[in-house]
């Protein structure tokens, strides 16, 4: 069993509103700066995943669950970073979501007040990631989508929540990314001078 590891995503600075949040925090299971990954072994990913409803309770995922997992965070980190401005996510990013959309059925539930609502048909991991993009829609349709974006730093690409006014953040933190991308310009700016 690996020791206990703090994990950046456990103290979100701007979390997203919700259900999105959980979507949210699936793109933030890496750190790209540390390269710390709790999708990366079973010990780590299990406890995280059940919290976030992606394992049932009693269940552990396999290898290839873990790959999925991975494919899919990639997959929607790259729809953050076209809602930060960045470029239209391409077919091999999405490719794995699109398989989950094609592989795992929906159904329809109706509540004694007529609201409808899809869920997945099963409880498979791959059932539970349709759950996700479930969430996406609903965040598609309700606005809140476009806010979730990803850090404009390639070194860091955290998703964040942008709640300014006019919604054009584009940092996950000012304090250590801004500083960063501003520094880099700034070099950037001095080099084409001289």
């Amino acid at each position: 069993m690996s020791t206990s590891v703090q994990w950046l995503g456990d103290t979100e600075s701007k979390p997203a509103p919700g259900a999105l949040r959980r979507v949210q925090g699936l793109i933030n299971t890496i750190d790209r700066e540390s390269g710390q990954d709790r999708l990366s072994n079973f010990d780590d990913a299990r406890p995280w995943l059940v919290a976030n409803g992606l394992l049932a309770k009693d269940d552990a995922p396999t290898t290839d669950e873990l790959r999925i997992l991975r494919e899919v965070r990639e997959g929607l980190r790259g729809l953050v970073i076209h809602n930060a401005g960045g470029p239209a996510p391409d077919p091999t990013s999405m490719a794995p979501l699109r398989d989950i959309a094609a592989e795992v059925a929906v159904r329809a539930t109706v509540a004694a007040d007529g609201t409808v609502t899809l869920i997945p048909a099963g409880d498979s991991v791959r059932a539970r990631l349709l759950g996700l993009l479930l969430v996406v829609q609903d965040a598609q349709r309700d606005g809140t989508w476009a806010q979730l974006k990803a850090c404009a730093n390639d070194d860091c690409l955290w998703a964040f929540y942008d709640r300014s006014r006019n919604h054009g953040g584009t940092w996950c933190d000012m304090a250590t990314c801004g500083n960063k991308l501003k520094n880099r310009d700034f070099r950037a700016r001095q080099r084409s001078q001289h």
